[in-house]
Formats: C-alpha cells, sequence, structure tokens
C-alpha cells in the first residue's frame, strides 16, 4: 500500500524560495514576440502574438517595446513554471501534513499529481 511521500523541512524551504521568487518576477505578459529582422528573409519590425479568445491578435512594436515585451514574456512563462512548482509542493506538503481518512481503496500517487 502506497502513501503520499512524506515531506520534510526541505519541502517547506523549497516552497518558501518560491514563493520568495515571484516577488522578484517583474512585468508578466502571455503570447510570444518575434524579431523578424533575423529571419531568412529579412524584414523590417518586432511582433507580439496572443491568442484573445479563440483569435490570434498580433500587435506591431518598437525596437524598445520588443526588448520590454520580450522580458515580460520570459517572467510570464517563469511565473506560470513557478506556480506548477508550487501547486505540486502544496500537495505534497498537505497530504504528508494532515490526517488522512480511512480510505476502501487506497489512492495512487499519481491520482494526486505528486510527481
Amino acid at each position: 500500500m502506497k502513501h503520499a511521500p512524506k515531506v520534510t523541512l526541505n519541502g517547506s524551504r523549497r516552497y518558501a524560495a518560491l514563493r520568495r521568487s515571484l516577488a522578484r518576477i517583474g512585468y508578466i505578459s502571455d503570447g510570444s514576440v518575434l524579431d523578424r529582422t533575423t529571419l531568412r528573409r529579412a524584414r523590417t519590425g518586432y511582433q507580439w502574438t496572443r491568442k484573445v479568445g479563440r483569435k490570434t491578435v498580433t500587435v506591431a512594436l518598437s525596437a524598445e517595446q520588443f526588448k520590454a515585451m520580450k522580458k515580460a514574456v520570459q517572467n510570464g512563462r517563469r511565473l506560470r513554471k513557478t506556480l506548477r512548482a508550487m501547486a505540486v509542493l502544496s500537495r505534497q506538503i498537505l497530504f504528508a501534513n494532515t490526517p488522512d481518512t480511512r480510505r476502501y481503496k487506497p489512492f495512487k500517487i499519481r491520482d494526486l499529481r505528486l510527481i
């Protein structure tokens, strides 16, 4: 019979470190940016593309906007990755540190998405 893995103090420390990293993230954005001047057939300008509803929306950018938006898109990806890691750690900590119920059929670790 498998149980949720015990989470030690290291799990709590890791969670606290992830929480602190969120405070340093900066501006965030969805989508992607494209430097059209580096394409094989070079074109002028920069683009920011994102999904709005079911439509793809593209916006032309200046060079300065491109640099700022590129950083914001990277930060947005880092934010989503950090949140996923925090969710996994949260489940591990909660299931390891709170009393369990008696189950007729024990749950599987993969059902909790702990791994």
